[in-house]
């Protein structure tokens, strides 16, 4: 068995200058094939009480070692540190470096620039809770109990509230309109951007989106204001003066008649462009308050009538800044955002008279 010197051995680690020769040296005396493991496997050619006296004398010198090759790290660090420290000072007479800014989402952008159309015709914002009693996000909007939006594969059902009642996580905005016709007389006319959640994904479907729903009651509404209303919004949030605008028949349970919004547009070789050419393109629903939904919210639908509609803000976002995938709204992409985001907002006169006090 070859003797170690255990004094050569500390002096040579006490010379080392890197933490990279330092490892290199822990590998050489204690690594697998290192001289101090060596030493304790030839120990098996031993006889019993030669084993006990050199294996505790191995032991101890692998102590040693250990200790010695710890006090060196810790110091090589801290030399390392200072090192760091004084080549990383700041120096403070020279000029500070004009930092990069943020950019304000596209779906900011739009919630904000619906709210402004839509405060400039009066709507008031309003705003509700994302988990949602069930009964307001289908029972008080006449949705029935078999219909399939009710169903677990479309629908994040919550467990119930302290007072026993089922809770989702709000498939639509429409439960904001119900809590403010409970809440509020007639006339009512709000705005209602949020977020809902719908278990659905692909490029066009996220579990999580966006809506904005609008709500108007009062004596002698008709389809005329709804009409007038959302040609109004569409032209002006697509920059549109003469865009073509239709109203088709079509079917809601919280409103009768219903109709699907199409505006005019124009495909060519995978771009598409609003407001020309002899295309259509849904773009949003809506329809005069189903009387019932005013009878459950306690408004006499004699004396009242409304009309109500409501649209996918990623959606829109989409068609008017040609965003093509719905996903990477919300994969945090830094170049995405600088392409598409924007510098500030475009309207915030009316954001500010808003959010001042209006619609609350």
């Amino acid at each position: 068995m070859t003797m170690i010197n255990l004094e050569d051995l500390l002096s040579s680690i006490e010379t080392i200058t890197c933490l990279t020769a330092l490892e290199e040296k822990r590998v050489e005396l204690l690594g697998k094939n290192g001289l101090v493991t060596q030493q304790l496997k030839s120990l098996a050619a031993l006889s019993i009480e030669e084993k006990k006296t050199k294996g505790q004398e191995i032991n101890v010198i692998k102590t040693q070692i250990n200790q010695k090759l710890a006090e060196k790290k810790n110091a090589l660090e801290e030399i390392a540190l200072k090192e760091k420290l004084a080549s990383e000072k700041i120096d403070l007479t020279r000029p500070v470096q004009t930092s990069t800014h943020g950019k304000i989402h596209p779906l900011t952008q739009t919630i904000q620039e619906v709210i402004a159309i839509f405060g400039q015709m009066g709507f008031k914002l309003e705003t509700g809770p994302e988990i949602e009693r069930d009964d307001y996000n289908f029972d008080y909007l006449n949705i029935p109990p078999h219909h399939p939006a009710r169903q677990d594969q479309d629908t994040f059902y919550m467990p119930e509230n302290s007072s026993g009642e089922k809770m989702v996580l709000r498939t639509q905005t429409s439960p904001v309109q119900i809590r403010t016709m409970l809440s509020q007389k007639p006339p009512i006319q709000i705005i209602v951007p949020g977020r809902t959640f719908r278990s659905d994904s692909d490029q066009t479907h996220t579990p999580m989106f966006h809506q904005v729903e609008g709500l108007y009651i009062g004596q002698s509404i008709h389809m005329g204001h709804l009409k007038g209303c959302l040609e109004n919004f569409l032209k002006s949030f697509f920059r549109v003066e003469n865009l073509p605008i239709r109203f088709r028949p079509s079917y809601f349970p919280f409103t009768e008649p219903s109709a699907e919004v199409d505006i005019g547009c124009h495909r060519s070789e995978g771009t598409l462009t609003i407001g020309e050419g002899q295309d259509w393109l849904e773009i949003l629903g809506c329809g005069m308050v189903h009387p019932q939904v005013l009878k459950n919210c306690g408004v006499d639908p004699d004396k009242y009538q409304g009309f109500a509609f409501g649209m996918g803000i990623e959606r829109i976002a989409m068609l008017k800044y040609g965003i093509p995938d719905l996903r990477t709204f919300y994969e945090g992409d830094e170049e995405w955002i600088h392409h598409y985001g924007f510098e500030f907002y475009q309207m915030p006169g009316i954001l500010n008279r808003l959010h001042g006090g209006i619609g609350r």
